[in-house]
Protein backbone atom coordinates (compact mmCIF):
# COMPACT_ATOMS: atom_id res chain seq x y z
CA UNK A 1 0.00 0.00 0.00
CA UNK A 2 2.47 2.44 0.79
CA UNK A 3 5.14 1.74 -1.14
CA UNK A 4 2.56 2.12 -4.50
CA UNK A 5 0.88 5.33 -2.49
CA UNK A 6 3.93 6.83 -1.44
CA UNK A 7 6.69 8.16 -3.86
CA UNK A 8 10.55 7.73 -3.51
CA UNK A 9 10.49 11.11 -2.36
CA UNK A 10 7.99 10.82 0.13
CA UNK A 11 8.37 7.52 1.95
CA UNK A 12 5.95 6.34 4.46
CA UNK A 13 7.32 6.95 7.95
CA UNK A 14 8.26 3.98 11.05
CA UNK A 15 4.74 4.96 12.38
CA UNK A 16 3.15 4.50 9.26
CA UNK A 17 4.55 1.47 8.19
CA UNK A 18 3.22 -0.06 11.48
CA UNK A 19 -0.37 0.47 11.06
CA UNK A 20 -0.10 -0.89 7.81
CA UNK A 21 1.89 -4.03 9.60
CA UNK A 22 -1.21 -4.36 12.27
CA UNK A 23 -3.49 -4.29 9.11
CA UNK A 24 -1.36 -7.50 7.54
CA UNK A 25 0.32 -5.70 4.22
CA UNK A 26 3.11 -7.83 3.75
CA UNK A 27 5.21 -4.64 1.42
CA UNK A 28 4.92 -2.34 4.39
CA UNK A 29 6.42 -5.38 6.59
CA UNK A 30 9.03 -5.46 4.18
CA UNK A 31 9.26 -2.06 4.00
CA UNK A 32 9.30 -1.23 7.28
CA UNK A 33 11.80 -4.39 7.57
CA UNK A 34 14.10 -2.62 5.28
CA UNK A 35 14.09 1.14 6.71
CA UNK A 36 14.93 -0.75 10.86
CA UNK A 37 17.11 -4.17 10.37
CA UNK A 38 20.80 -2.31 10.58
CA UNK A 39 19.08 -0.34 13.67
CA UNK A 40 18.02 -3.43 15.13
CA UNK A 41 20.82 -5.92 14.47
CA UNK A 42 22.98 -3.00 15.55
CA UNK A 43 21.31 -2.68 18.82
CA UNK A 44 21.38 -6.09 19.41
CA UNK A 45 24.52 -6.71 18.66
CA UNK A 46 25.92 -4.74 20.65
CA UNK A 47 24.08 -6.76 23.83
CA UNK A 48 24.44 -9.68 22.60
CA UNK A 49 28.17 -9.19 21.29
CA UNK A 50 28.19 -12.73 19.27
CA UNK A 51 27.33 -12.01 15.26
CA UNK A 52 25.18 -15.24 15.30
CA UNK A 53 23.12 -14.95 18.01
CA UNK A 54 22.75 -11.47 17.05
CA UNK A 55 21.01 -12.42 14.06
CA UNK A 56 18.59 -14.85 15.72
CA UNK A 57 17.44 -12.66 17.78
CA UNK A 58 16.83 -9.93 15.22
CA UNK A 59 14.51 -12.30 13.77
CA UNK A 60 12.93 -13.13 16.79
CA UNK A 61 12.22 -9.09 16.71
CA UNK A 62 10.75 -8.66 13.55
CA UNK A 63 8.82 -11.92 14.13
CA UNK A 64 7.08 -9.91 16.98
CA UNK A 65 6.68 -6.59 15.38
CA UNK A 66 4.59 -8.98 12.64
CA UNK A 67 2.32 -9.96 15.50
CA UNK A 68 2.30 -7.42 17.68
CA UNK A 69 1.77 -4.39 15.44
CA UNK A 70 -1.84 -4.05 16.12
CA UNK A 71 -0.39 -3.04 20.10
CA UNK A 72 1.70 -0.40 18.63
CA UNK A 73 0.47 2.91 20.30
CA UNK A 74 1.06 6.11 18.01
CA UNK A 75 0.32 8.32 20.99
CA UNK A 76 2.60 6.73 23.09
CA UNK A 77 5.94 7.12 21.41
CA UNK A 78 7.18 6.76 18.06
CA UNK A 79 6.97 3.64 15.90
CA UNK A 80 10.93 3.18 15.49
CA UNK A 81 11.82 3.93 19.39
CA UNK A 82 8.37 0.80 20.09
CA UNK A 83 10.71 -0.96 17.45
CA UNK A 84 14.09 -0.56 19.21
CA UNK A 85 12.63 -1.15 22.37
CA UNK A 86 11.25 -4.85 21.92
CA UNK A 87 14.82 -5.43 20.32
CA UNK A 88 16.60 -3.96 23.15
CA UNK A 89 14.20 -6.63 25.42
CA UNK A 90 14.98 -9.49 23.51
CA UNK A 91 18.83 -8.92 23.32
CA UNK A 92 18.31 -8.73 27.14
CA UNK A 93 16.36 -11.47 27.53
CA UNK A 94 19.02 -13.42 25.69
CA UNK A 95 21.48 -12.78 27.20
CA UNK A 96 19.77 -13.48 30.54
CA UNK A 97 18.78 -16.61 29.39
CA UNK A 98 22.60 -17.57 28.32
CA UNK A 99 23.86 -16.32 31.79
CA UNK A 100 21.23 -18.43 33.62
CA UNK A 101 22.40 -21.35 30.98
CA UNK A 102 25.79 -21.10 31.78
CA UNK A 103 25.45 -20.57 35.71
CA UNK A 104 23.35 -24.31 35.97
CA UNK A 105 26.27 -25.88 33.59
CA UNK A 106 28.73 -24.95 36.43
CA UNK A 107 26.58 -25.51 39.20
CA UNK A 108 26.03 -29.06 37.72
CA UNK A 109 30.10 -29.91 36.50
CA UNK A 110 30.57 -28.09 39.91
CA UNK A 111 28.34 -30.70 41.23
CA UNK A 112 29.93 -34.13 39.15
CA UNK A 113 33.59 -32.89 39.87
CA UNK A 114 34.08 -31.49 42.72
CA UNK A 115 33.81 -34.26 45.37
CA UNK A 116 33.43 -33.73 49.65
CA UNK A 117 36.97 -34.60 49.71
CA UNK A 118 36.79 -34.14 53.49
CA UNK A 119 34.38 -36.69 53.23
CA UNK A 120 35.98 -39.20 51.57
CA UNK A 121 38.98 -38.84 53.69
CA UNK A 122 37.40 -39.47 56.85
CA UNK A 123 35.49 -42.74 55.33
CA UNK A 124 39.40 -43.81 54.11
CA UNK A 125 40.31 -43.24 57.19
CA UNK A 126 37.35 -44.40 59.91
CA UNK A 127 37.96 -47.90 57.90
CA UNK A 128 41.56 -47.97 58.39
CA UNK A 129 41.19 -47.29 62.07
CA UNK A 130 38.54 -50.24 62.07
CA UNK A 131 41.12 -52.44 60.54
CA UNK A 132 43.42 -51.42 63.00
CA UNK A 133 41.07 -51.99 65.58
CA UNK A 134 39.87 -55.35 65.03
CA UNK A 135 43.60 -56.21 64.67
CA UNK A 136 44.66 -54.48 68.00
CA UNK A 137 41.66 -56.07 69.42
CA UNK A 138 42.88 -59.91 68.16
CA UNK A 139 46.25 -59.66 70.15
CA UNK A 140 44.28 -59.00 73.44
CA UNK A 141 43.32 -62.14 75.55
CA UNK A 142 39.44 -63.37 75.44
CA UNK A 143 38.71 -62.14 78.88
CA UNK A 144 40.25 -58.34 78.30
CA UNK A 145 38.43 -58.46 74.98
CA UNK A 146 35.19 -59.55 75.83
CA UNK A 147 35.65 -56.98 78.83
CA UNK A 148 36.71 -54.00 76.16
CA UNK A 149 34.05 -54.85 74.03
CA UNK A 150 31.36 -54.72 76.46
CA UNK A 151 32.23 -51.65 78.06
CA UNK A 152 33.18 -49.65 74.48
CA UNK A 153 30.68 -51.14 71.95
CA UNK A 154 27.80 -52.42 74.37
CA UNK A 155 27.75 -49.35 76.30
CA UNK A 156 27.64 -51.27 79.61
CA UNK A 157 28.83 -49.83 82.57
CA UNK A 158 31.70 -51.38 84.45
CA UNK A 159 29.20 -52.63 87.23
CA UNK A 160 27.13 -54.15 84.38
CA UNK A 161 29.75 -56.08 82.92
CA UNK A 162 30.69 -57.57 86.29
CA UNK A 163 26.74 -58.80 86.64
CA UNK A 164 27.17 -59.77 83.28
CA UNK A 165 30.48 -61.74 83.56
CA UNK A 166 30.26 -62.86 87.28
CA UNK A 167 33.21 -61.37 88.47
CA UNK A 168 34.04 -58.44 90.97
CA UNK A 169 34.25 -55.17 89.75
CA UNK A 170 37.91 -54.64 90.18
CA UNK A 171 38.91 -57.89 88.22
CA UNK A 172 36.36 -56.24 85.22
CA UNK A 173 38.10 -52.51 85.34
CA UNK A 174 41.77 -54.49 85.39
CA UNK A 175 40.95 -56.54 82.25
CA UNK A 176 39.39 -53.56 80.58
CA UNK A 177 42.85 -51.02 81.99
CA UNK A 178 45.16 -53.75 81.03
CA UNK A 179 43.22 -54.46 77.58
CA UNK A 180 43.35 -50.55 76.74
CA UNK A 181 47.09 -50.86 77.24
CA UNK A 182 47.27 -53.52 74.90
CA UNK A 183 45.07 -52.29 72.38
CA UNK A 184 47.45 -48.37 72.25
CA UNK A 185 50.19 -50.76 72.08
CA UNK A 186 49.33 -52.94 69.45
CA UNK A 187 48.15 -49.66 67.40
CA UNK A 188 51.22 -47.73 67.69
CA UNK A 189 49.88 -44.86 69.83
CA UNK A 190 52.43 -43.04 72.61
CA UNK A 191 50.87 -41.81 75.85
Amino acid sequence: MWGRARSADNPPSVDQLLVAVAQGEHASFEALYDRTAAKVFGLVRRVVRDAAQAEEVAQEVFLEVWRSAPAYDASRGRGETWVLTIAHRRAVDRVRSAQAATDRDLRVARRDVERDYDVVSETVEARLESEAVREALGSLTALQRQAVQLAYYGGYTHGEIAVVLGVPLGTVKTRIRDGLIRLRDAMGVTA
